[in-house]
Formats: structure tokens, sequence, C-alpha cells
């Protein structure tokens, strides 16, 4: 257990590291696909990206505490190996994505995947702001960018059109994340990050592409309602 609180430290560390040493990443280049869509409906507006420090640092707290606090929880060595595959994959994301893009789609698939094992794995209610919430916020920005992603290759593949790759990952991303969000009804930290990101899509598309901007609203909407309603449910049955 110890050995793996203690990789765990070092790949948060490194993944956190990462944008510092490889070139910046503002979206994959449009030249990389055949239909070059320069602003994509369903990439968020660029101020939505900044909660990454937020998930950095409370990525890094939740390794910090884990060694010096819980080294032998057995509660908190359960997420620790998915999470470790999750941060090693994210490490190198970045290096990928900027000449790869259909690679780094599958690359954040698989990040989505495990850190949602982590997530889906912690317990809510021991150490919640340390254990779960952190998983959360980093399992539920995955779920959006995870969208994004392959919004952008179906629109930049011609598989689906701009308006329409955002409407389709808009919906699936709502789906999943409210299935996610009703299994684990008192965090809502993972809802919350969701709507943050429909948010950013919204702004993004308010000026130039109305009906996406009005459906990630609704998304938004219904998403910040069902996280509402299952801690609020959860509460009352306590």
């Amino acid at each position: 257990m110890t050995l793996r609180a203690i990789l765990l430290i070092l790949a948060t560390l490194a993944f956190a590291i990462a944008p510092f040493v490889t070139p910046p990443f503002t979206g994959y280049d449009p030249t990389d696909f055949p239909v070059q869509i320069a602003d994509p409906a369903v990439q968020p507006a660029g101020y939505a990206f900044s909660i990454w420090s937020v998930i950095y640092l409370w990525l890094i707290a939740h390794a910090i505490y884990g060694f010096w606090k819980r080294a032998h929880s057995a509660d908190w060595d359960e997420v620790r190996l998915p999470l470790l595959v999750s941060l090693l994959i994210g490490t190198v994301w970045l290096a990928i994505a900027n000449a790869f893009p259909l690679l780094a789609t599958v690359g954040i698939l698989f990040m989505l995947a495990t850190a949602m094992v982590a997530f889906l794995q912690a317990d809510e209610f021991y150490d919640p702001w340390m254990l779960s919430a952190p998983l959360a916020i980093y399992a539920g920005w995955l779920s959006a960018a995870s969208a994004v992603s392959v919004g952008v290759a179906l629109a930049g593949y011609g598989v689906l059109g701009n308006s329409e790759s955002a409407i389709v990952m808009i919906a699936i991303v709502v789906a999943v994340a409210g299935m996610v969000q009703w299994l684990r009804p008192a965090m809502p930290v993972y809802g919350a990050t969701v709507v943050w990101a429909l948010i950013g899509i919204i702004v993004s598309n308010a000026g130039t592409n109305l009906l996406v901007a009005a459906i990630a609203a609704a998304a938004a909407a219904a998403m910040a309602a069902l996280t509402w309603y299952a801690w609020h449910k959860r509460r009352i049955t306590l």
C-alpha cells in the first residue's frame, strides 16, 4: 500500500508538471483533419479550461494526504491503481495531442475510463473532500473533455457536421454523466464540473451558433437539476 501511495505522488506531480514541459495545447490543429473547422462548436470557451489548476492542486493534495494519513487504508488504496494509470496516460497526453489527434482521442477515453473506475470505487463518506471529491472533479472534467475530443474528430472527419457533432456529444455526455451522478449522489462535485463545461460551450457558441448554445443551456440545466435532486434525495434518506 505504501509503495502505491508513493508512486501516486510521483505520478500526480509528473501529471501536473507536464504542461510546463510540453508545447502549449489550445485544441486540435484543424489542418490535421480533412474537414477544417477553426472553432468547433463542441469546444468550450477558453476560460473553462482554467479548471485544470484546481484539478492539479486537488489531486496533489489527494496524493500527499493519502500517503501521509491513509497509506495503509484499504479504502484509499482501492482507487490508487486506476488513478495511477489515468495519470500516467495524462502525463504524455499533451505531447500526443499536438501531433496525433486520433491517438489523443483514444488516450483521453482511456484516461476517462480509469478515472471513472477510481471515482466510482471511492467511498463518498470517508474523507469525502480528500478522497472522493478530487476524483470527482477530475472524472467530471474528463467526461466533458472526452466528449469534446470525440466531437471534434467526428466533425473533422466529416462523419457529422460541426453543429450535429456538438449536439450528439452534448446529449451523450449528459446521459453518461447523469447516470454516474445518480450512482454517486453524495458527491455533487462531479455533476457541478460537467455543468461548468457545458456553460463553457454556451459561452463559446452564444454569438455564433444559437442552436448549440440553447441545447448546451438545456443540458446544463438538466444536469444541475439532476445533481441537486440526487444530492437532496440522498440527504433525506440518510
